[in-house]
């Protein structure tokens, strides 16, 4: 694999993350249990569209000049590169908030480290980024924290949402040859050298919230390399790629 070809590959997972979970929150738009958070979850999912903007729109110009709408909605399931603990459906609002938590934490992590990255554009992104995913942290830490060390029913329910989802999370630390590249180039750190940080921010979040960590460190592994996709995200791309799909090239 050529560093060009790593490049486009890492350019894709950062930007199909922040696209498949920016619209997996956005569809708790108007269903939210209280106004003030429909409207956080709003803001939360346009950042993080906006950000896959960015990502995207880097990765289609050195990709034949395609744009970040060429590959949100033109490619199928199994060319997507997320990490599959965005595309879990979103479940009750507990659930949803703990997929967001365990992501914030490893995405702000991510960002500072590309903050000092090599490429000054992958640079630039992440300095921009990372101020909204420190309030996207700092907000689904403190409803964990909230929900976790509340009621009987919403710490019976955040449990249950880490037990499922914890499974998921060793995905996001796997490294292959894409991240050997991008290691040797000085454009963006070993996924494996995050986990110990991760570790202790998610533990000192979820000790706060009386949340136990499942022992089982068992990873779903094939989300990146597009050949593990679950189903979930075929059902999601027909909502989200509908409209492209059936009118192509439609302008407003």
């Amino acid at each position: 694999m050529t560093r060009d070809e790593a490049f486009h590959q890492f350019l894709l997972r950062m930007g199909d993350n922040t696209l498949i979970l920016g619209h997996r929150v956005s569809e708790w738009c108007g269903l939210a249990p209280v106004l003030e958070e429909d409207i956080a979850l709003a803001n939360t999912a346009l950042d993080l569209i906006g950000q896959t903007q960015m990502w995207l729109g880097l990765a289609g110009e050195i990709d034949g000049g395609k744009s970040a709408d060429d590959l949100a909605f033109l490619r199928d399931a199994w060319d997507f590169r997320n990490v599959l603990l965005v595309e879990v459906p979103n479940g009750d609002f507990g659930r949803t908030l703990m997929r967001q938590f365990l992501f914030d934490a490893w995405h702000s992590i991510m960002l500072g480290r590309l903050i000092k990255s090599s490429d000054n554009r992958v640079a630039a992104i992440a300095a921009k980024a990372s101020k909204e995913v420190a309030y996207h942290l700092e907000r689904s830490g403190d409803t964990v924290v909230g929900l976790g060390d509340g009621t009987e029913e919403s710490h019976a329910r955040m449990q249950e949402a880490l037990d499922y989802l914890w499974p998921y999370v060793g995905e996001m630390f796997a490294s292959d040859d894409v991240d050997a590249e991008m290691v040797k180039a000085g454009i963006a750190p070993n996924p494996a050298d995050l986990r110990a940080e991760y570790d202790a921010l998610v533990g000192r979040v979820l000790t706060e919230a009386t949340l136990t960590i499942p022992e089982s460190r068992f990873a779903h592994k094939g989300g990146r390399d597009g050949r593990m996709h679950t189903e979930h995200l075929g059902h999601l791309l027909t909502q989200m790629q509908w409209l492209q799909r059936a009118y192509p090239g439609a302008t407003w």
